[in-house]
Order: structure tokens, then sequence, then C-alpha cells
């Protein structure tokens, strides 16, 4: 009887094996999912009829993390080939796992490079010769893929300098390539972070090769005599004074016609041109470049001479959709604006109109705005363009307050130039559209994360202070550190840029001095200044009042070369901490990009207790991309309050949460491994005053 018992069972096993539907391996080969960087992956495992039986498959500390401060981060996509996940620790360290079990197979331990959070690594192979590359402060690393160990043939050592060939008269050292770059056959194609100040680098694209790290083709974004575009920059030699226009968002690669697709950042200084006055070709561009050459096939301009710091946030978006009848292969790129400009792929001909509108050019002396700007009529915004006082949250804590204040600046136009009077961004610096990028699917619809908080701020001379009281270091800290710290050196509102206020209790002087040097997070090097430049900054940091009888008077303080600074990117919200706008403050939209037509937005994120009063989901500010799957499914984290969500792509509607051990501010991964598909999400945290984490979780069915 009993071995007729343990047949049956083991029959009925048998059967239920044979049932099951077997998924192949199935990889997440690069950052946001592919070269087209689409956020999508055909899988189907997890559906709607079973996302709520998702379980935490398993969690891997990655190490690194701040908890003391909140001050780290983690916005990392993490890659899986062939049943290996690779990823970033909160500590900047690159790692490799087992994907189906979460178990450590090694770990980098790179040091000196400073560094800023990593969105993750880029992955190329040839046979047996398999590659990571990572940025890491100013370095790029080729490492042995099986390993994690530097690849000697790599440049010198394993890796290559990026700062050389983009450095100018005046220029400071700071470069980071914390988005991953770009793999064509047999190069690497570079775009970098660099300083956003008038002491910036150059923003050059540049392609190496992948086995040796030999330079193979550079393109000027900011143009040498002769080149097109030169005479947008006046007064000439703009290479000689100018940095940015870098591509620090990351790219898009159509691998079949060979062309990369390549967003370009602003000109430095963010918010003042009058040193360069024209329309600034190629800053603020959408480009496209032969991937083998460095050539340009075509561009378009998404903001003329920008003094907005309204450069694109991320990649674009490659797919094919059918526009009056006919299939064609586009590409899609958002914008911190809140809008969606979309091209024919291969002419870079707009598949909808785009309207040069007319704009307020009254600025600070010396500026010259450029006149118009293009506005595409479709799709519609995705985000509100304007903010007037019909526009102020009506259960504000302080409103009159802030209606009062309202009432004395400028604002109500998408492109007002800063002058001394308070000025209104909306959305914020950031976004409408930030670095996670927008998903889309096989039928061409784009599913966009964004924000809509108020920002403010004004332009001030760029003096040194003329208080005979203050220290060279107070007067430093004037000039180089309050716009991002306070005058206060009490930070922003939400944690973006820190508080200085009892840094003794965080810090010790030495990692002061190293972060002035090399640079960490949002905040560049300060490598350029005078050895004692810096030591009186943190000398006054350590003791504010220290030395008042002894006056500087600004004798011996480097005088900036531009004549204004701006006051600060100061997000607005009421005495509760809530933005001052009308809800939503997050959203997530669904765009139908074969016909221009939104099909649905909700919001993204809630505050739990304005739910619990009976106000509905507000959405929060958010950070992160989503990840669309084949079975009609939306994952996103990205929001303030700490949840990972499942969505279904038709209707908008949430089918499954959960929270996180810390916020998910990075874009999901999904792949299978032995016929079980995962999702992965990092949850480093540390942004929005919420709290740091370190961890790695992977989802997947029972």
């Amino acid at each position: 009887m009993l071995r007729y018992f343990v047949g049956a069972v083991l029959l009925l096993g048998t059967a239920q094996v044979a049932f099951r539907p077997q998924l192949p391996d199935v990889n997440w080969t690069e950052y946001n999912g592919d070269g087209a960087r689409s956020h999508y992956s055909s899988l189907s495992q997890i559906t709607s009829a079973n996302v709520g039986q998702l379980r935490v498959a398993w969690t891997y500390a990655s190490g690194g993390a701040d908890t003391v401060n909140n001050r780290t981060q983690m916005q990392c996509n993490p890659l899986v080939i062939d049943g290996v996940l690779y990823g970033v620790s909160a500590g900047t360290q690159v790692f490799a796992l087992d994907a189906a079990t979460g178990r450590e197979r090694w770990r980098t331990n790179l040091t000196g490079g400073g560094g800023t959070t990593s969105r993750g690594v880029t992955y190329w192979a040839s046979g047996n010769d398999q590659r990571i590359f990572f940025g890491y402060g100013p370095w790029l690393y080729a490492l042995d893929a099986r390993t994690g160990k530097p690849i000697d043939g790599f440049g010198q050592g394993g890796r290559i300098d990026l700062k050389r060939g983009i450095e100018r008269p005046g220029g400071d050292t700071y470069v980071q390539a914390n988005t991953p770059n770009t793999i064509f056959e047999n190069l690497i194609i570079v775009g970098a972070r660099v300083a956003e100040g008038e002491t910036a680098l150059l923003g050059d694209i540049r392609a190496y090769d992948v086995r040796t790290g030999k330079l193979v083709w550079t393109f000027h974004t900011i143009p040498k005599p002769g080149e097109l575009g030169y005479d947008t920059w006046q007064p000439a030699n703009p290479r000689d004074r100018l940095g940015g226009a870098n591509a620090w968002a990351g790219m898009a690669i159509d691998r079949q016609r060979g062309i990369v697709y390549v967003p370009t950042g602003s000109a430095a200084y963010d918010f003042y041109g009058g040193n360069r006055q024209g329309d600034n070709l190629f800053a603020n561009c959408l480009l496209a470049l032969d991937a083998r050459t460095g050539k340009r096939i075509w561009h378009f301009q998404l903001v003329h001479h920008d003094i907005w710091d309204r450069d694109p946030p991320s990649p674009p978006n490659l797919l094919t959709v059918v526009h009056r009848g006919k299939r064609i292969d586009a590409v899609a790129q958002t914008t911190k604006q809140g809008h969606v400009f979309v091209f024919d792929r291969v002419t870079g001909k707009p598949l909808f109109p785009v309207e040069e509108r007319p704009y307020a050019t009254d600025a600070m002396p010396g500026e010259y705005p450029s006149p118009t700007q293009p506005v595409p009529l479709k799709p519609a915004p995705f985000t509100r363009q304007t903010f007037t006082e019909a526009d102020i949250n009506p259960w504000a804590a302080n409103r009159e307050e802030i209606v009062a204040r309202l009432r004395t600046a400028r604002t109500g136009s998408p492109y007002l130039p800063l002058t001394g009077q308070m000025t209104v961004f909306y959305p914020g610096t950031d976004g409408g559209a930030q670095w996670g990028g927008s998903a889309v699917d096989p039928g061409g619809v784009m599913y966009i994360p964004a924000k809509q908080n108020p920002v403010y701020s004004s332009l001030v001379p760029n003096e040194v202070p003329a208080d005979k009281g203050m220290t060279l270091g107070a007067q430093l800290y004037t000039l180089r550190c309050a716009s991002c710290h306070g005058s206060d050196r009490r930070g922003n509102h939400d944690g973006s840029y820190p508080g200085l206020v009892g840094l003794e209790a965080r810090l010790s002087v030495e990692a002061v001095h190293q972060v002035l040097k090399t640079g960490r997070g949002l905040m560049p090097s300060f490598a350029h200044l005078p050895d004692a430049e810096r030591k009186a900054i943190v000398d006054f940091l350590f003791n504010p009042t220290a030395g008042l009888a002894q006056a500087a008077n600004g004798a011996n303080v480097s005088k900036p070369k531009l004549p204004y600074r701006h006051t600060g990117y100061n997000r607005w919200y009421d005495r509760n901490g809530y933005p001052v706008s009308a809800p939503s403050w997050g959203t997530l939209t669904a765009i139908d990009l074969n016909t221009g037509e939104h099909r649905w937005q909700v919001p993204l994120g809630e505050y739990k207790e304005l739910t619990a009063k009976g106000l509905p989901p507000t959405g929060t500010d958010n950070y992160g991309g989503p990840l669309v799957t084949g079975s009609g499914l939306l994952f996103v984290a990205a929001s303030k309050d700490e949840q990972f969500r499942a969505i279904d792509t038709r209707t908008g509607q949430s089918l499954w949460q959960t929270g996180l051990p810390a916020a998910g501010y990075a874009s999901p991964s999904t792949y299978s491994v032995g016929g079980r598909q995962y999702v992965v999400i990092a949850c480093g945290g540390g942004k929005l005053n919420t709290r740091s984490g370190d961890k790695y979780v992977a989802f997947a069915l029972p």
C-alpha cells in the first residue's frame, strides 16, 4: 500500500512538471533592457492574474550604505547575462551574483575614484573575452566579467582617464561616467557628467576600442572653428572659454543602421549665458551620429540657448509606430518640461508638428535669450506647463503666505529668464521627466514617470561679499557653496543638498577635504581652487564663528568670471513639507505614440497620512524608471513612499504593491533563469529625506 501511495505521488509530480510552461533563460543585457532603451521584456510568466502571488525570491546586501546620515543612493539598473547578475553597490563597487539565488560571486574593491551614484555597468563579449565597463570617478574601467579584475590590456592597468582630451583653459578636473555607456561592434561610445559651473570641462562624445582603450573618434559638442554650429557661439573660440554640452543622460543605439542617438546637456554655466550668445549648438540637442565614425547624421535642438537647466534628462527610446498608415522606425525623447518629441529615426523629421513659440526675453544685463523655443503640438504635455495662483495647493498649511510670495515672483511661463526677482520653474529644474527614463512597448505606447513640484531661484551679483567682518572662509562659502547648501548652511528642504550645520558630527576634516578635491554625489570637484581657499572653506564649515576679527575683505579670493550666480535649487514646500502646487505631485502617463494621444494618467506614489485623511493619492516626487513586460504589466518603484508597484498597462490600475527595505530610486530589471521569471530592484533610498539602504531585492512567483 505504501509503495502504491509513493508511486502515485511521483506520478502526480511528474504530471505537474510535464504541464508547467517552461521558460527559456532570458537576459537583461543592457541598461534599460536593450539598445533601444525600451525598458521592455517579452517575458510573461508573471501576469495580471498571478502578480498578487509574488514573493521575495532573494535579497542581497551590497554594502556601503550610509545609514547614519542617509546620504548614499543606488540608481543601478542591473544586468543579467547567462544567469549572472551584475550591479553596483551603495558604496560604488561592482559585484556579480548568481541571478537565481543572489549568492555573491565577486565584488570589486576599487579605491581613489571619489565618485557619484552609479546607474549601472556595460557588458561586452567576444568568445571567451567577456568584459564589464564601469565608470568610477574620472576612470572608465574594463573588468573581467568572470572575476571582476581589471583587464591589463585596456588603457593603463585596466582603465582610461576620461579627463584626457576634454581639458580646457581654466577648466576644473571633474568628470564622471556614472550612466552606462553604449556598445557598437568593437567600440564603447562614452558620454560623461561634468560640472555645471564656469569651470566645467568640455562635453565631447568619444568612442574607444573595447579591447585596447584607444580613442577612435570624437564629436565636438561645442564646435571648433570651421565646424557646423561654430557661429552659434559668440564670442569666438568657445572651447577655450566654456564647458558642458555633455552626454550625461545615456544614449540609444540602432545597431542595424549603425546610428547612435545622443541627448546632450546644457552648456555651463546653466543659468546665465551672456558669455555664449546664440543658440549654442550642439547643447540641448538630440544627435544622430554614425556609430562607426562619430559623424553627424542629423540633429534637433530641444532648447535654444538654455539658461534654465532644461537639458534632456534620459536616453531616448527607439520604437516602431504606425503613422498615417505607414510603419515608421522612430526615436522619442522626453524632456524636463513635460514634452515628448517624436522623430523619424533615419531622417530626423518630426512625426508631429513642432512650433517655434515666442517667449519673454527680458533678462539680466548682458543676457540675450532666444526669442523662440520649440514646442511639439502632439503629444500634449504630460505635465502642467505653468504655475500661477490658481495652481496653488488649496489646503497648503500657510497658503496666504505662499500666495503673497507668488504675487511678487516671475511665473506663469515655461521659459522666463532668471533675473534678480524670484522666478518659478514649473515643472522643477529636474523635471517633469527625469533620469529614470520611460518605457515603450511593441505597440508604440510610452509610459512616463514624472513629477510636478515648483522650484524657484534668482540671480545675484557674483561678487565677493562686502561685509568686512567676514572671514576668508565665510566669503568663499558664500561664493562657492551657498547656492546649493544655503546661506545658512541648512541645505534644502528635501535633502537633495544636505545641510552642513553640525558637519563635525558626521565627517572628519580630512574627509571634507577629500570631498572638495574629488566631488561626491551631485557635488562637483573643487580641485581647481587653490589649496588655501579649500582650507579656508573647511575651516569655516567646522568653526563658522572663528576668526571674525581677522577680516579677509576678499583680498585673496580668486574672482569668478561670470557676473551672476543663482540662489539655489529651491524646491517650494508648505510649512508641513508638501509641495505648494496642487496634486498630483508625481504621475505615470501612458501615451500612444502612433496617434500622439494620451491613454491615461495616474498618480505615482502617496503620502499615507494624507490618504488616511480621505484625500485621494497625491503622487510623490520620484526618481527611477519603469519596466514593462509582455503580459501587460508595468513595474515601478521610484516613489518617496518606498513602495514597489505592478500596474495594468491598459488602464493604469495598480494590481500589486509591496514595501521595500529602502526607496527604489532606480529602474527594475526582469529576467528568467531555470524556467522562472524574476523582477529585481535596487533599494538605495537616500534622496528626498528617505533612509539609505544597500539591498537588491528579487521577486518571483512561488
